[in-house]
Protein backbone atom coordinates (compact mmCIF):
# COMPACT_ATOMS: atom_id res chain seq x y z
CA UNK A 1 0.00 0.00 0.00
CA UNK A 2 2.61 2.21 0.57
CA UNK A 3 3.80 2.55 -3.19
CA UNK A 4 0.20 3.52 -3.57
CA UNK A 5 -0.07 6.31 -1.31
CA UNK A 6 2.53 8.89 -0.92
CA UNK A 7 3.88 12.38 -0.11
CA UNK A 8 5.60 14.86 -2.30
CA UNK A 9 6.61 18.36 -1.93
CA UNK A 10 5.91 21.13 -4.95
CA UNK A 11 6.46 24.51 -4.46
CA UNK A 12 6.91 24.08 -0.72
CA UNK A 13 3.65 23.07 -0.09
CA UNK A 14 2.61 18.84 0.52
CA UNK A 15 1.25 17.09 -1.73
CA UNK A 16 -0.98 13.13 -1.31
CA UNK A 17 -0.78 10.84 -4.10
CA UNK A 18 -2.85 8.54 -4.85
CA UNK A 19 -1.67 6.34 -7.82
CA UNK A 20 -3.63 3.71 -8.69
CA UNK A 21 -2.15 3.72 -11.99
CA UNK A 22 -2.63 0.50 -13.69
CA UNK A 23 -4.44 -1.11 -10.51
CA UNK A 24 -6.88 -3.73 -10.34
CA UNK A 25 -10.03 -3.16 -9.37
CA UNK A 26 -9.52 -5.82 -5.85
CA UNK A 27 -6.35 -3.65 -5.06
CA UNK A 28 -8.36 0.01 -5.59
CA UNK A 29 -10.50 -1.07 -2.55
CA UNK A 30 -8.14 -1.56 -0.46
CA UNK A 31 -5.97 1.68 -1.17
CA UNK A 32 -9.30 3.35 -0.80
CA UNK A 33 -9.72 2.25 2.88
CA UNK A 34 -6.30 3.46 3.28
CA UNK A 35 -6.86 6.80 1.46
CA UNK A 36 -9.53 7.03 3.61
CA UNK A 37 -7.75 7.03 7.84
CA UNK A 38 -4.18 9.11 6.02
CA UNK A 39 -7.03 11.61 4.49
CA UNK A 40 -9.27 11.87 8.19
CA UNK A 41 -5.37 12.46 10.09
CA UNK A 42 -5.48 16.04 8.79
CA UNK A 43 -7.08 19.08 9.70
CA UNK A 44 -10.16 20.30 7.62
CA UNK A 45 -9.76 21.99 4.10
CA UNK A 46 -5.63 21.35 4.63
CA UNK A 47 -5.28 18.75 2.18
CA UNK A 48 -4.29 19.14 -1.47
CA UNK A 49 -4.66 15.69 -3.23
CA UNK A 50 -3.29 13.91 -6.51
CA UNK A 51 -5.06 10.72 -7.85
CA UNK A 52 -3.78 9.09 -10.77
CA UNK A 53 -6.44 6.77 -11.93
CA UNK A 54 -4.40 5.97 -15.66
CA UNK A 55 -5.98 2.82 -16.81
CA UNK A 56 -7.00 1.79 -13.23
CA UNK A 57 -9.65 -0.85 -13.18
CA UNK A 58 -12.64 0.57 -12.07
CA UNK A 59 -15.85 -1.62 -12.19
CA UNK A 60 -19.35 -0.62 -10.53
CA UNK A 61 -18.50 -1.15 -7.07
CA UNK A 62 -15.76 0.31 -6.87
CA UNK A 63 -16.60 3.11 -8.30
CA UNK A 64 -19.10 3.39 -5.41
CA UNK A 65 -16.74 3.22 -2.86
CA UNK A 66 -14.57 6.08 -4.55
CA UNK A 67 -17.74 7.76 -3.93
CA UNK A 68 -18.41 7.18 -0.47
CA UNK A 69 -14.85 7.79 0.20
CA UNK A 70 -14.69 11.32 -1.94
CA UNK A 71 -17.77 11.96 0.34
CA UNK A 72 -15.97 11.18 3.67
CA UNK A 73 -13.06 12.97 2.63
CA UNK A 74 -14.17 16.24 1.65
CA UNK A 75 -14.53 18.29 4.69
CA UNK A 76 -10.17 17.88 4.82
CA UNK A 77 -9.07 17.98 0.93
CA UNK A 78 -8.63 21.67 -0.19
CA UNK A 79 -8.03 21.03 -3.84
CA UNK A 80 -8.57 17.67 -5.41
CA UNK A 81 -6.53 17.00 -8.89
CA UNK A 82 -6.49 13.72 -10.99
CA UNK A 83 -4.42 12.22 -13.81
CA UNK A 84 -5.34 9.76 -16.15
CA UNK A 85 -9.00 10.49 -16.26
CA UNK A 86 -9.14 9.89 -19.90
CA UNK A 87 -8.72 6.46 -20.23
CA UNK A 88 -12.42 6.14 -17.52
CA UNK A 89 -15.87 5.96 -18.48
CA UNK A 90 -17.17 9.76 -18.37
CA UNK A 91 -20.07 8.55 -16.67
CA UNK A 92 -17.96 7.60 -13.73
CA UNK A 93 -15.98 10.95 -13.39
CA UNK A 94 -19.29 12.86 -13.60
CA UNK A 95 -20.85 11.10 -11.15
CA UNK A 96 -17.97 11.05 -9.01
CA UNK A 97 -18.32 15.03 -9.05
CA UNK A 98 -21.82 15.29 -8.50
CA UNK A 99 -22.18 12.30 -5.87
CA UNK A 100 -19.41 14.05 -3.56
CA UNK A 101 -20.47 17.53 -4.15
CA UNK A 102 -16.41 18.25 -4.99
CA UNK A 103 -14.81 19.91 -7.89
CA UNK A 104 -12.22 17.50 -9.19
CA UNK A 105 -9.77 19.09 -12.06
CA UNK A 106 -8.69 16.94 -13.95
CA UNK A 107 -5.13 17.27 -16.02
CA UNK A 108 -3.05 15.47 -18.81
CA UNK A 109 0.33 15.06 -16.46
CA UNK A 110 1.38 14.96 -13.35
CA UNK A 111 3.00 18.45 -13.71
CA UNK A 112 0.53 20.24 -14.75
CA UNK A 113 -1.84 18.53 -11.97
CA UNK A 114 0.66 20.02 -9.16
CA UNK A 115 1.09 23.18 -10.41
CA UNK A 116 -2.65 23.80 -10.19
CA UNK A 117 -2.74 22.18 -6.59
CA UNK A 118 0.06 24.50 -5.12
CA UNK A 119 -1.61 27.46 -7.10
CA UNK A 120 -2.88 30.37 -4.37
CA UNK A 121 -5.99 31.06 -6.46
CA UNK A 122 -7.07 27.84 -8.25
CA UNK A 123 -9.08 28.41 -10.73
CA UNK A 124 -11.01 25.46 -12.22
CA UNK A 125 -8.83 24.60 -15.82
CA UNK A 126 -10.29 25.06 -18.58
CA UNK A 127 -10.07 20.98 -19.57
Amino acid sequence: MDERISFVTHQGQKIMVVDLHDCPAKEISAVLDEVQHAVARHARNSLLTLGDVTNAHIDREVAMRIKEVLVLDRPYVKRSAWIGSGTQPKVFLDNFKTFSQRHIAYFDTREEAMDWLVKEDSASPSK
